[in-house]
């Protein structure tokens, strides 16, 4: 049994069924405030199932899952989903649904672009932005909310080089400021970066939970040997 208690995730034996087929199968899985962990495994192996469940999209059918409320996190998606608003108005309607007023509003999602490297973007429509500059902008959003937890699902997937380390920055200082990050990603490279600790799934489930560095050097499970095999090819 996983103790809850002092802790920004936990999963005890959580499976999950959609459409009759399982897509997560006895999970167990602890996350201390403060982590950067990378969820690696082939397509179709759980991870955004995983990260789903965590931000309560997905319910389980069976065990417990602790997670933060709604409130105190964000999930980041491949394709990021942005209102027709202008790039300011997207960050300032969502601190607004929080209560935040709107002058206030306005200043903390002007510093966020800025963090973001988009001061200069804040009149555009959103829509009209790259696919790095919309994923910037999702990112300074979840800034400004300020989650304990963010859950990221390929933010950089088919992403130009640029872009790709701008928004690797981002997640490192929005860690460094004290959020706990969970990043799914097929990208090795990103993990060694980013992350200290990797979960390796397979079949729906968690087959290797280690350090980054151990399970780079030395992976357990004949899953991970293969997957990391065809990654170095």
């Amino acid at each position: 049994m996983v103790d809850a208690s002092h802790t920004c995730v936990a999963l005890n034996g959580v499976s999950a069924v959609a459409g009759g087929t399982t897509i997560l199968r006895d999970v167990t899985l602890v996350i201390a405030p403060g982590e950067c962990v990378a969820v690696l495994g082939a397509n179709g192996a759980g991870k955004s199932s995983l990260l789903r469940l965590m931000n309560g999209l997905l319910a389980t059918n069976s065990g417990s899952a602790h997670t933060p409320s709604s409130r105190d996190q964000a999930l980041i998606f491949q394709r990021p989903v942005l209102l027709k608003r202008s790039v300011l108005d997207n960050v300032s309607f969502a601190l607004k649904t929080r209560g935040v007023a709107a002058d206030d509003a306005a200043e903390i999602a002007r510093e966020k672009l800025a963090a973001c490297g988009l001061a200069t973007f804040a009149d555009r429509y959103a829509r009209t932005l790259s696919g790095g500059e919309q994923q910037k902008l999702a990112l300074a959003r979840a800034w400004a909310l300020q989650p304990k937890l963010l859950l990221a699902d390929e933010p950089t997937a088919n992403l130009a080089p640029a872009a790709v380390h701008s928004v690797e920055t981002i997640l490192h200082r929005m860690h460094v400021a004290g959020a706990t990050i969970v990043l799914a990603t097929h990208n090795r490279g990103q993990a060694k970066r980013l992350a200290t600790r990797v979960i390796f799934m397979a079949d729906s489930t968690i087959v290797e939970d280690r350090p980054a560095n151990d399970f780079f050097a030395s992976p357990q499970s004949a899953e991970a040997i293969e997957y990391l095999a065809v990654e170095r090819a």
